[in-house]
């Protein structure tokens, strides 16, 4: 079978820490990465750079952030749209008011600044847990949006706090057209997932996933239990700041406080749970699945009721995808609780020694 590794002999410790040791997996990673680079940027219609791609990797990033805080640490969040909220206002701002700013400057200084919030609002995490620990959390979703309304001068005097994200330019080159949009997204979260992928194989992520599966144990052992936690929070409000800014100037050009709701955070916790907790590929396999299938379910559903010739309104076909859509949900979260990475992750172990039995 294609899928083998025998006769990959691993001769140093440094190819046997290899992030993907098995040659297939290298060689699936660099034609991944082949095709959004230099493939899609030049067959993809603007609506799916725009409307699509774009999006789903800023998801992607702000799920990769929740993920590093849930899945790996243990620590749960309902406020990650508040920080992606702090990341693009503080990105608006760096670029506002400090002249010749560079915007990844701007955005690197947005994603600390929702990290110094992240590290606030994650205090609580040192006595509390689980839900208790996830209301506490709660409170910046609703303290954010209520300082970026009450504070006129974040949004520099909008009366309705809504701002409009300033043209970026990179190393003297206008990001300004779709496709430049979407390389220069994509190469950031490229970069991200990359030292994310990193960072949990390090000792900081075997630190974050010993306070997850018993805290008490990891304190006997050594673990700073307070350092370990706040910089999980730090870490992964890091993450959602810069995609908040990515998702302020690269997809939606203009944003307004309400637009990172409660709704957005129970969103991207979606992806997590659906894609997989504590997994890099699964925070963008539930991107996917939470963006791409509304748009799938959209397309198919009028053009099934009119083959059948069903009385269907739009109304009535926006609430059947609805519907559906939560009754996927339920389904994958029942045929596979560990999300969609454990099935793709068991799917490449069968693989590996078959026709035999597993």
């Amino acid at each position: 079978m294609f899928y083998r590794e025998a006769g990959q002999f691993k001769t140093s410790y440094v190819a046997d820490s290899q992030i993907f040791p098995i040659r297939q997996d290298r060689i699936a990673v660099c034609s991944v990465l082949v095709v959004a680079f230099g493939v899609l940027p030049w067959i993809a219609s603007e609506y799916w750079l725009t409307a699509i791609l774009v999006p789903f990797l800023v998801f992607s990033l702000a799920a990769l952030g929740l993920n590093l805080l849930t899945g790996y640490a243990g620590q749960l969040s309902l406020g990650t749209a508040a920080f992606m909220a702090v990341g693009a206002y503080a990105s608006y701002n760096f670029q506002l008011r400090i002249d010749g700013m560079p915007i990844l400057a701007s955005f690197a200084l947005g994603g600390a600044s929702a990290a110094l919030v992240g590290i606030a609002f994650g205090l609580p995490s040192l006595r509390i847990k689980g839900f208790y620990l996830a209301v506490a959390t709660l409170a910046a979703q609703f303290f954010v949006l209520w300082a970026l309304t009450k504070f006129p001068w974040l949004s520099n005097n909008s009366s309705s706090g809504v701002i409009t994200a300033q043209k970026i330019s990179v190393f003297g080159v206008d990001v300004d057209t779709p496709v430049r949009k979407y390389l220069f997204v994509l190469g950031v979260v490229t970069l991200m997932a990359l030292v994310a992928k990193n960072l949990v194989r390090s000792h900081i992520g075997r630190a974050w996933m010993a306070v997850r599966d018993m805290d008490v144990a990891a304190e006997v052992i050594g673990i700073p239990l307070m350092r370990v936690k706040l910089l999980a929070f730090a870490v992964s409000s890091f993450y959602c700041g810069v995609a908040g800014a990515l998702y302020a100037y690269c997809y939606l050009g203009s944003v307004e406080p309400d637009g990172f709701s409660l709704d957005l955070s129970f969103r991207i916790l979606f992806m997590i749970i659906i894609g997989g907790v504590g997994s890099i590929l699964g925070s963008f396999l539930g991107a996917a699945f939470i963006l791409l299938l509304p748009i799938l379910l959209d397309s198919t559903l009028p053009a099934i009721a009119t083959f059948l010739h069903l009385p269907f309104t739009n109304a009535t076909v926006s609430h059947i995808q609805l519907m559906v859509f939560g009754g996927l949900i339920v389904f994958f979260l029942i045929a596979e609780p560990h999300g969609l990475a454990r099935l793709w992750q068991i799917a490449k172990e069968k693989l590996r020694i078959w026709p035999f039995p597993h």
